[in-house]
């Protein structure tokens, strides 16, 4: 099969991102699984219910309140759907999501939320931790800018039609176009995996190096053995082609292979199974299981494979070896019924189209590529947004536009050159190259790479060449301004002060733990109401 030409590729990615803007493309059920119940309470207002209870589609938050260092995405994924079904039955006219989803009547999808976000600081510190509520410089269908976690959901609804029966899983700061001929499939596995397979034969060893490979989670599909059955695919972490060979030989004749990553569906009757299996450790809240390794490793490999790999990530043999035994009986049992495999693949596609969130750089990146007129994922992103105007040259009132966006901001004066500027309100702005989101103040100025986030203040705000400062609010109504720049990596420098803060960002995320962000949403904007009034 030769590969698809770049006008092929740019029809594909068309088609997805048009198909992303359609509603009937959702899920009935939306779960989000949130650090606390104050985010719990912000999603299930922010994301909205239908107007009758029990109608689809609808829109549920849970909280983890797991002890220790968390469930993991493994029994955090099987926790949070109980907590769904339970709090359904209860709150929504005694819907019943397990039987919906058994008879294959609805789609579900959940999304992960927790983490601290290092990566992003300091733009969760100002969302009080709730790092999927983190806007974005453009505007929502409900007018307000729309957050990280908003374009991930309108995102991955395309998958919806495809997995009625099925619970889809996701993690919340990443958007992606796939590039494959379509993205409408039928399941052909229990649990099915989303990866980005790189071609329609296995790699040599030297192929598998320069795509590296041997530094990522990886999912090889197996060929068809041609005796009816259903290739099965397998998970492997950081091997090298000839260890990746070895491992899956028993599988059968390597076909295709690629990074995994990560998001995955599973059928009611599997996720079912999951429950009952680890029904013990979700009803104590004990224990820290993830998917990788502890669900799909142990399910597609061998004892001894799986125990050689996880020893590399220091678990101890006799640990490993009883958790495969106890996976190994679980897949004994579990039944497959009949035309349907155990472990599947979804490909996205080697020329899929990522516009990740989760990082500080990233996210000026992937926002300025709205005004990047020369690269044509920025027209992809105008669709995704619902944006048909090209990048405003001239004025806007007596505000001298030069390639730049204002979305439901009110200027009265200035100059902005290859800005984003979206819900500001000021008598006199100058930026250039800057992002300002959600910022109020008489004179706002913002010099190249900088982004202003939050920030309300009765005097001017300015940010130099590269700096970022967002405003902290808490529930008393206090607020303080906690900068970074953009060439200062959070994660590195999560435990460090930097710039002029008098804490760490660590110190920072402690002391907004367990905010009531709904509150602070309100105390936030009543400042700049009264700031408003004032201008």
């Amino acid at each position: 099969m030769s590969a698809p030409d770049q006008a092929e590729i740019s029809r594909r990615l068309e088609a997805a991102v048009t198909a992303m803007t359609k509603l009937e493309n959702r899920y009935d059920v939306t779960i989000i699984c949130t650090t606390d119940d104050h985010q719990a309470n912000f999603w299930m207002s922010k994301l909205g219910k239908t107007e009758k209870e029990g109608e689809f589609p609808v829109v549920i938050a849970v909280s983890e309140d797991w002890g220790g260092s968390g469930a993991g995405n493994g029994l955090g994924t099987l926790y949070a759907w109980q907590k769904a079904a339970e709090y359904a039955k209860e709150n929504l006219n005694g819907l019943d999501l397990t039987a919906k989803l058994g008879d294959g009547s609805i789609s579900a999808a959940l999304y992960h939320t927790a983490g601290k976000g290092t990566r992003l600081a300091p733009l969760p510190a100002s969302e009080n931790n709730n790092k999927p509520g983190v806007k974005l410089p453009f505007l929502g269908s409900n007018g307000e800018p729309l957050t990280v976690l908003e374009s991930v959901v309108r995102q991955t609804g395309i998958y919806a039609p495809s997995r009625k029966g099925r619970l889809s899983v996701y993690w919340g700061d990443q958007v992606f176009l796939p590039s494959v001929e379509s993205f409408a499939y039928t399941p052909t596995h229990h649990a099915d995996i989303m990866c980005t397979l790189l071609g329609d034969t296995a790699p040599t060893p030297e192929e598998w190096t320069e795509q590296g490979l041997d530094k990522y989670g990886v999912i090889a599909v197996m060929k068809a053995k041609g005796d009816g059955s259903i290739p099965e695919a397998a998970q492997v972490e950081k091997v090298d082609h000839a260890t990746a060979v070895q491992m899956l030989g028993s599988l059968g004749e390597i076909g295709q292979v690629g990074p995994s990553l990560g998001s995955f569906s599973v059928s009611a009757a599997l996720l079912t199974a999951l429950c009952g299996e680890y029904k013990t450790e979700l009803t104590e809240k004990t224990a820290k299981l993830d998917t990788d390794p502890h669900f799909w490793m142990p399910l597609t490999l061998s004892e001894a494979d799986y125990i050689r790999l996880m020893e590399q990530k220091g678990i101890e043999k006799a640990e490993s070896e009883a958790h495969y035994k106890r996976m190994a009986t679980f897949k004994s049992t579990f039944d497959k019924g009949e035309n349907m495999g155990l472990f599947g693949a979804v490909n996205v596609g080697k020329s899929a189209c990522w516009w990740d969130y989760g990082q500080l750089k990233l996210y000026s990146k992937n926002s300025l590529l709205l005004l990047d007129d020369a690269n044509s994922e920025s027209a992809l992103l105008r669709k995704f947004l619902s944006i048909s105007d090209a990048p405003t040259t001239g004025k806007e009132g007596d505000v001298e536009l030069t390639h730049s966006y204002m979305f439901a901001s009110k200027v009265g004066t200035g100059a902005a050159k290859d800005s984003l500027i979206c819900q500001v309100e000021t008598k006199e702005i100058s930026s250039e190259g800057a992002i300002i989101v959600n910022c109020v103040a008489p004179k706002i100025t913002a010099g190249k790479g900088a982004i202003l986030y939050n920030v309300m203040s009765d005097t001017e705000i300015v940010a130099k060449d590269g700096e970022v400062k967002v405003e902290v609010t808490s529930e008393a109504g206090e607020s303080f301004v906690l900068s970074s720049r953009m060439d200062i990596d959070g994660g590195k420098a999560w435990k460090n002060v930097v710039e002029t803060n008098d804490m760490t960002f660590e110190q920072v995320h402690k002391k907004n733990k367990q905010a009531d962000i709904t509150k602070i949403e309100e105390t936030r904007a009543a400042k700049r109401r009264r700031i408003c009034e004032g201008l």
